[in-house]
């Protein structure tokens, strides 16, 4: 019998890999996919009911989302609009068709804004505090679906990603960048000198395939009602990463600080405890990070 699962925000960086799990047989035991039409804006709110009423889907995987810091900080009221308001709107369409399948809503780490470094790893217990409009909208859509979840009786599961990479990731993002910096120069189109920031801070970075099966397990196996961590549990500094990359690219260059980079950061660390995820889906991450970095510069090379 076919399971169909509902894959908001398909488009995306996240989104086309949660796709291709799917069509390979290898989400949870979903075996069709179905993306929103393209143009259609979870904003329009009668668009959108129309189109769930028709389709009925089994299963919902919410990753569409606002989702760039600094635009949310620019335009706060667009990213609730989409953030909040585009959640409200689907999870009413769901009710209005008696949706009985389960609800995955893709959040964020961010939530959890400073965490002071005493307080290392974040795990279940620690408290949110929303740093920026993107954690905020983030935490008030996870508020917004468990509102509905107690008053319902609706399936519904949280998920808080900390720094996911891999290859496709745009350059906006440091490590992608980084990588675009890497292979410039060893394709000899730009000097030996790598432009950063501040690369002391350290992160918990993932292998977004590793991300995409712990949403596979949390949709099948999760506890409804309940948020969990994704991560890798691993700290590694933006500095660690490039190291590393230059010496699988076997570049060397200069590392020079350009002021021009350098943004007060919010947190020095991160690092996340994913151990509630894993004892109740028994998700483990599997890609060696070392094989998420070359497939990143391969993915560079080939565009």
């Amino acid at each position: 019998m076919t399971s169909t699962v509902l894959v908001t925000g398909a488009t995306g960086f996240v989104g086309r890999y949660v796709l291709e799990a799917i069509q390979a047989g290898r989400f949870g035991g979903f075996d069709r996919a179905l993306a929103l039409p393209a143009g259609m804006d979870l904003r329009d709110a009668d668009a959108l009911s129309a189109w769930v009423a028709d389709q009925r889907p089994d299963a919902v995987i919410h990753l569409a989302a606002q989702s760039f810091v600094p635009r949310a900080i620019a335009d706060p009221r667009e990213t609730y609009e989409i953030n909040v308001i585009g959640t409200l709107n689907l999870i009413q369409a769901l009710d209005a068709v008696g949706f009985t399948g389960r609800l995955l809503l893709v959040s964020s780490g961010d939530v959890y804004g400073r965490v002071p470094e005493s307080e290392l790893p974040v795990n279940a217990a620690t408290i949110p505090h929303p740093g920026n409009p993107y954690a905020s909208s983030k935490l008030a859509a996870e508020e917004l679906c468990l509102q509905w979840a107690r008053r319902t009786g609706a399936q519904v599961i949280i998920a808080r990603p900390f720094n996911h990479v891999g290859p496709g990731q745009s350059d906006q993002f440091v490590v992608s960048s980084l990588a675009h910096q890497v292979v410039a120069i060893k394709e000899g189109l730009q000097p030996a000198v790598i432009e950063v920031g501040d690369i002391e801070a350290t992160r918990d970075f993932s292998d977004v395939r590793d991300v995409v099966a712990a949403y596979a397990a949390l949709l099948l196996s999760g506890r409804a009602q309940t948020r969990y961590i994704v991560a890798s549990g691993v700290e590694r500094s933006v500095a660690q990463v490039l190291e590393r990359m230059l010496t699988l690219a076997q570049v060397d260059a200069e590392v020079r600080v350009d002021p021009a980079r350098l943004r007060r950061s919010e947190q020095r660390r991160m690092v996340g405890d994913p151990s509630a995820t894993t004892q109740d889906t028994g998700w483990r991450p599997q890609v060696d990070f070392d094989q998420t970095l070359t497939d990143i510069l391969q993915s560079v090379r080939s565009q």
